[in-house]
């Protein structure tokens, strides 16, 4: 998802017509971006905003996409509740005989049955609304069975399959959805039973006397509030004598929690007849209720809507909560970049310190260099035995290569493992770094990345020799004029070329004792050496020259090393989080403009 690809939708100005081209529009942009957001990182939020995520995609796919294309459709009221509350008893008493099932054993709403006129059943019988559930045509028994005992379709139907009865006892222009119990002991039902409700227009919640404040179906309830959506509520199983006073407490809770408006039925506690049906009367109120709906389109139209809106504004807030989440992971994917980075460019910044401060010419490397030239007289008579010198050392440089070809192969030693010692440390500290943040234990699992990567050494010993090699190209490209090509060919390519890498180590800081004199001083008649090659500007701008391409060299074989910990970082769109807000602020101006 790219900002410049899919721009954030804006709902039309306030005061215009809402085309619904233009709202679909917006709605279709929502889900194709929703559908595209990875919320990878181990953070606290995160589990809760991919549910949400997932939730506002399956509301867009059941309810708001197919209610904004078919404005006009019947009104789907979808009957929920607890278990046990009595929702199928319920329903078959709307239609007067059975038609779903109820009994002791749970949970008895195998599949969801929707119950519908025959002249609306165009409307249910495509994938318009609750897409992802199967069809299944389901038909009336021709002799009536107790209700223990019905059903439409055999038991073995799968639950994701929503089971069509055409029955001209339900008013056209609303159906009758019978869902599974928003607490059963089933996952899948209670998943099932959440969906459909968020694909309703109007509840028709279902609850009993001694169950009426339980918390689960509160939850729901709260949602229906933040919603708008209109809710009748059905107080089942009412002992006549508590009806008042267990009416007043339920009507008290639905006041204090925005659901005032709700609609209250009360269906007495009573005994079911032979095929475990309510009495006509029990449920006249209710019947009576729907069927004025279903008679007034424009009721129905305004229910629909509201319905509409509500939900549009309550996944303005879901795509919002959406767009932080992704914010936080963006964020928290720049910290633990910026912990690698940071570590590997401190390594980058002590190997640099490492070939300024005179630590390179400890050891072998100054021992090969002492071998080389020495330090004694020939220090002391340079300035005014350059000549002498330049025939002593030059004879010694064409004649005996092998040295030479010794301190380049000291450097390489001290340099590789001074490199592989600082690339170590940054593998470990990014390690700690990560180790110490969720996001980063999860993206490292098991797998130690606490040292180097496997042929490390071997591609930092080829960088360091190709270094050596660009050197000495250094050299021959600035002793291309014909004087100064005598002189470099009276001392070597070689011998130059060792003498260069000894004075882009020559700062003596760091060494010790006689150290200090002993690498000065071999560092000053290379220097003095290159200097009556070249002259001392040459020099200067040499060693610059080759110090930066090291250092760059080292900076490339570090960043590679560090992808060991980048590439396990998830691929994301920086745009993504600023699409989102536009969305929700574009749906929250459609909810209250519409």
């Amino acid at each position: 998802m790219s900002s410049n690809d899919h721009p954030p939708a804006r709902a039309p100005a306030q005061g215009s017509a809402q085309p619904a081209a233009a709202a679909l529009g917006l709605l279709e942009a929502v889900r194709r971006d929703l559908s595209q957001v990875s919320l990878p990182l181990a953070l606290p939020a995160a589990g809760r905003a991919r549910q949400e995520a997932r939730n506002a995609l399956a509301q867009l796919d059941d309810y708001i996409l197919p209610r904004y294309r078919s404005l006009d459709a019947p009104l789907l009221a979808v009957v929920g509740g607890s278990t046990g509350a009595g929702k199928s008893t319920l329903v078959n008493a709307l239609v007067g005989h059975p038609v779903t099932r109820s009994g002791a054993i749970r949970p008895t709403t195998r599949q969801p049955i929707l119950l519908h006129h025959p002249a609306d059943a165009p409307w249910f019988e495509d994938q318009r609304v609750l897409p992802t559930l199967s069809r299944i045509r389901g038909t009336l028994a021709t002799d009536p069975v107790p209700a223990s005992r019905a059903g439409v379709t055999p038991d073995a139907a799968a639950i994701s399959s929503l089971v069509l009865v055409a029955d001209r006892a339900v008013p056209q222009g609303i159906a009758v959805l019978d869902a599974p119990d928003v607490d059963s002991i089933s996952d899948d039902n209670r998943r099932l039973a959440g969906q459909l409700l968020a694909a309703a227009d109007l509840w028709v919640f279902v609850t009993t006397a001694n169950r009426y404040a339980d918390a689960v179906p509160w939850r729901l309830l709260l949602d229906a509030a933040s919603r708008d959506i209109m809710v009748a509520v059905v107080l089942d199983r009412v002992p006549p004598e508590a009806e008042a006073e267990v009416s007043a407490d339920l009507l008290a809770l639905l006041h204090k929690e925005g659901l005032g408006a709700a609609g209250l039925f009360i269906v007495q506690e009573t005994e079911l007849d032979p095929l475990g049906m309510l009495p006509p009367h029990a449920v006249e109120p209710l019947r009576r209720w729907l069927q004025e709906l279903a008679a007034d389109a424009a009721r129905r139209s305004e229910i629909a809507r509201r319905t509409l809106n509500g939900t549009v504004r309550a996944l303005a807030g879901r795509v919002a909560g959406v767009a932080e989440a992704l914010q936080d992971q963006q964020r928290a994917a720049a910290t633990l970049e910026a912990d690698a980075q940071g570590a590997y460019r401190d390594a980058a910044a002590r190997i640099l310190d490492a070939t300024k401060d005179g630590a390179l010419l400890r050891g072998e490397v100054l021992a090969r260099w002492q071998d080389f030239v020495g330090t004694g007289e020939f220090f002391r008579n340079l300035e005014q035995n350059i000549g002498r010198f330049r025939d002593r050392v030059g004879a010694f440089f064409r004649g005996e290569p092998a040295p030479a070809v010794q301190v380049e192969v000291a450097i390489e030693t001290g340099l590789q493992a001074v490199i592989l010692d600082e690339a170590a440390n940054a593998a470990e500290q990014t390690d700690q770094r990560w180790r110490s943040d969720p996001a980063g234990r999860e993206l490292l699992g098991t797998d130690d990345l606490s040292g180097t990567s496997p042929g490390f050494a071997d591609r930092t010993a080829e960088e360091i020799r190709a270094w050596q090699a660009s050197l000495m190209e250094l050299i021959r490209t600035e002793g291309q004029g014909k004087r100064t090509q005598a002189r470099l060919l009276s001392f070597g390519i070689n011998g130059l070329g060792a003498a260069l890498m000894i004075v882009v180590f020559s700062m003596t800081a760091g060494l010790t004792g006689l150290e200090i004199g002993v690498a000065g001083g071999t560092a000053v008649v290379g220097q003095k050496l290159l200097e009556a090659v070249f002259g001392e500007d040459a020099v200067r701008r040499l060693a610059q020259t080759a110090r930066e391409d090291l250092h760059i060299r080292c900076q490339q074989l570090l960043r590679v090393e560090q992808q060991k910990f980048l590439d396990r970082l998830p691929e994301s769109d920086p745009d993504a989080a600023r699409v989102l807000t536009g969305h929700s602020t574009a749906l929250a101006q459609l909810a209250d403009y519409a």
